[in-house]
Order: structure tokens, then sequence, then C-alpha cells
């Protein structure tokens, strides 16, 4: 604020006897009025943008502490952490999106709790008096795997909601007799890429779309591949252990030695025929040999549920793909808005933290919004790295009398600045120019 901005120009301000202090008595009280300001957001967005509430986005994501966390009753182990820092206490944001991408509302949790629990919660926290019991309007719930369990699924006929989620069932073939339409395909070569079939569950009263993604079936082969070369790997070591010096030859340890392998590699062993024989006049093992099983190939097969009769293939499909919002929002305040990691040790100081950087995210979708209108689709990196070659510059000159002027303006705007500033309404040369004699 004091020496890499210049905001206090733009908005008229001086920062310039502003201490930490006052900025943490501007967090705290942010976060006490955490809930008048959320609802405010969201009328006011609703109001300026016509956004509809038909679609509602649920998901969680946790970041991490640096520190111990031991004055932060939140900041929990146990929990997966989406950093791979499971060495650091965690703590978890659930964060409800609409359809264009703005949030609804927060919610900050211990960083172990289960993902499932809070959906009732955060549901209950969004409908407010808005939605009562009997309403006849409910949105859709999209949710993800990890939150969509048979019990949440329940909760949400029970009170009526329509829903989209991803299928927690073991991942099968497509059936055969489901046909498959294309949804989605790339403009330059029409190639497909992903097809999507719809089938009807009697047992559940839902459509199920069955997807199959040609980028995800490459995904995901590549990295069978790679498990599967190493759990093989693995495997040549212990049967070339037989006939070393001190290697595992028990036949017992050696059953024991494949157990661990399997259980390391269990995305891939279940499609191996690992078989160890035995010498019966020592009690050692002879040989290990193995060999791949025929299996279905699920890659790149994913399955959707929903209750909502009235949406074919595509709609349902795309639908779904707007989750991708709400991972693109948890990106965007991870990396380009600072959320993580948090250095705060106090519960208020942390959760003041995350509001915050909510709230920042509501100023940048809005902005992005408006770009977007307009046909500018670049993520917020790229508008910052753009910008950041127009500054304010002051210029120093010596006149007769000896006095010095200083001139204090901004630079041109060169052409891909007035792009993004004709889509914000905004003017080409921000802040006013400012003489100084001296």
């Amino acid at each position: 604020m004091q020496n890499l901005t210049a905001l206090d120009e733009l908005m008229g301000v001086d920062f310039s006897n502003v201490s930490l202090d006052r900025v943490y008595k501007v967090s705290d009280l942010l976060l006490k009025h955490r809930d008048a300001l959320e609802e405010h957001l969201r009328r006011t967005e609703g109001q300026l943008f016509a956004l509809e509430e038909k679609i509602i986005l649920y998901d969680l994501t946790n970041t991490f502490f640096e520190g111990s966390g031991k004055y932060n009753p939140k900041a929990r182990y146990g929990g997966k952490s989406k950093e791979k820092r499971n060495d650091c206490p965690l703590v978890t944001l659930g964060l409800v999106l609409d359809m264009q991408g703005f949030p609804k509302k927060s919610r900050i949790f211990e960083g172990n709790i289960s993902e499932p629990k809070t959906l009732e919660m955060m549901i209950k926290d969004l409908a407010g008096e808005d939605i009562n019991e009997n309403s006849l309007f409910k949105p859709t719930i999209v949710l993800d795997a990890g939150i969509a369990t048979e019990d949440n699924i329940k909760w949400l006929k029970g009170k009526l909601y329509h829903y989209i989620v991803v299928s927690r069932k073991k991942k099968k073939a497509i059936p055969s007799d489901v046909a498959m339409i294309a949804v989605k395909e790339d403009d330059k070569t029409n190639t497909v890429l992903v097809q999507a079939g719809l089938a009807k569950n009697k047992e559940t009263d839902e459509l199920e779309l069955y997807c199959h993604s040609i980028d995800k079936e490459k995904k995901e082969e590549g990295i069978k591949n790679k498990f599967q070369e190493r759990f093989e790997a693995e495997l040549l070591k212990a049967r070339n252990a037989l006939d070393l010096k001190n290697g595992t030859k028990r036949y017992d340890k050696v059953i024991e030695r494949i157990g661990r392998l399997k259980e390391k590699y269990k995305l891939v062993s279940h499609g191996y025929k690992v078989t160890i024989e035995k010498d019966s006049e020592t009690d050692k093992a002879k040989n290990v040999t193995w060999s791949r099983k025929k299996t279905e190939n699920t890659s790149g097969i994913y399955c959707l549920r929903t209750n909502r009769k009235d949406l074919n293939e595509q709609q349902i499909w795309d639908i779904y793909t707007m989750l991708t919002d709400i991972e693109d929002a948890f990106r965007c305040m991870k990396s380009e808005l600072g959320l993580r990691p948090i250095y705060h040790q106090k519960e208020a100081r942390c959760d003041g933290h995350i509001f915050i950087t909510v709230i920042a995210y509501h100023l940048l979708q809005t902005i992005r919004f408006k770009l977007r209108q307009r046909g500018v689709r670049f993520c917020w990196t790229t508008i910052r790295k753009q910008l950041s070659t127009q500054v304010r510059i002051t210029t120093t000159m010596k006149r007769k009398d000896n006095k010095v002027v200083h001139i204090r303006k901004s630079s041109k705007a060169e052409p891909s600045h007035q792009v993004i500033y004709d889509a914000l309404n905004l003017s080409y040369q921000p802040g006013r120019i400012v003489k100084t004699v001296l």
C-alpha cells in the first residue's frame, strides 16, 4: 500500500501513516460483519448484473499454516492437504458460487473436517429466510464426488432440491444400450473430445449421464502406466532377492512383502495375478511370477447423477462443468490473491485473512465478468501484467530562479490498456496531474 502501488493517489487517501495495528483492526471489523457484508454483496451483484441463482456450486478447499497453529482451534492435522502439505496444520474454506462464478456464501471450518458433513450447514446458511421448506423455487445444487454421499443426496431429495452430482460408485464401463453423443468438440479440428449418454436408473429414480473424455483417458492411462511400471519393477526386485545372499527368501516374508506392494500400488495391483511358488523342503519361496488380468477399460469414464428429468445430455454436462469455476476461484485465491500460506496464529486473524481474500475475489470476479462481456477473457495474472506497464511518473525540472518543479502524472495508456479500460468504463489517464514547486 505504501511502496508498491499508487492506490493512495487514485483513491485520494494517504497511506503513509497507516500502521499494522490499524490494518489488523480493519480485518477484525470486516470479520465481525461478515454475514451482513456477504449478504449485501450477494444482493448488490445480483442487481448490477441480473444474476440468477438457478444453479448453485459448492466445494471446499484447504490451505496450510506456517507455524504450530496452537492458538487456533480450527488449525488441525489429519486433513488431506490440497497442496500436499500434510506436515502442516490446515484450515478449510467452504465456498458457494452461482452459475456466473460470483461467491454467495463462505464459511471457515477445521482443517480435518469431513467434507460431506458441511453441505447441509452451507445450504441452510445460503437459503436463510429467502427459501423456506415449502418454497416452489429451489436452485439446482452441483457437487463433486467428495461431497455427494448417499446421505447428502437423501437430504437434498428430502428438501426438494434438484441436484447434479458426480457418482461415487465404482467406475464401470459404459452400458452397451447407452447412445453416446458429442457434448464437446475441438473447434479447429472438429475432433470429439467428450461424449455423453443418458440412462435411467429405476431404483433411484434418477438420470445417469455416462461421460467419456479423451483428455481424461490420456491422463488416467499415463498415470496407470507409470504405476504399472513401478509395481512390476518392485515385483522384479522381490524375485531377484530370492537369489541374493541377504535377500528376502522366507515364504511368509515374501508374501508379506508382496502384500505391502499391493497396498502401496492399489491403483493398479488389482489388475495383476501374482503367484509365489514355495519350496516345500526349505520353507522358502523359489519364484515370484505375475501376469496382467483382462479388465474393462474404464479410463476417461465418469458418471453424473441428477433428479432433473427436463435436461438433455448437453445441458447436464454443461451445468456440471461449471464446477471448474469454483476450482478456478480457489486457484485464483491461493495464487493471485495471496490466500496461502497463512502466517497468522490467532483464530480471528486467520479467519480475517481468509475473509479478506473472499472479498478480494468478489472484486476480481466483478472485473472479469465485465471484461468477458466485452470479449476479454484474460486471467487475472495477465491483466495485472499488462496494466503494470502503465505507471505514475514524477518529472523534475529546475527553473531559472533555482526553484524545482515536480510534475506527477500517469504515463500514456497503450492499446492493450485501452481495451481493458473501455470494458470497465475507466479513463485512459487514471489519477490527476499534480504540480509542485519547491
